[in-house]
């Protein structure tokens, strides 16, 4: 190889590298588990007396056939997500989401129409149950109503 084409060769592997190195790195997106380790450990005598759940101020959650509804307690709507997509939502909430820890209540929708719709409720259920407490976010599941 001559001298003029090595030198390119080398010209050339250090521009790649450095376009690399001022290229904008990926960031991974936090792991919403972690995120949610930042909220406090679910304080058990800031709501064990809460009887009316219109008076619940913590993520409300409702399995339904479709996937699990979040409820959003300023207009009473409910944002309806895929099991995958829970975590990743509660961790997105503010911390002035959480004033009794790390704990959501969770009901099953009365709305089954059919066995199937039962199965999936069941399913549903299973599911966000399961990733809510590898996550160690405490569940207070409460009637249907």
């Amino acid at each position: 190889m001559s001298h003029f084409l090595r030198a390119r060769v080398v010209l050339l592997l250090v521009g790649v590298l450095a376009g690399a190195a001022c290229s904008p790195q990926k960031t991974k997106a936090p792991d919403p588990a972690a995120v949610l380790q930042s909220v406090p450990a679910a304080n058990p005598a800031k709501y064990q007396s809460i009887s009316d759940m219109r008076k619940w101020r913590n993520p409300y959650l409702l399995v339904r056939a479709d996937g699990i509804a979040l409820l959003d307690p300023a207009d009473s709507a409910e944002i309806v997500l895929k099991p995958e997509e829970v975590l990743a939502t509660l961790a997105r909430l503010p911390s002035s989401a959480w004033p009794y820890g790390r704990v959501v209540a969770v009901a099953e929708s009365g709305a089954a129409s059919s066995e199937s719709d039962h199965v999936a409720i069941r399913r549903n259920k299973g599911i966000v149950g399961g990733v809510l407490a590898g996550a160690h976010v405490a569940v207070d599941w409460v009637p249907s109503g």
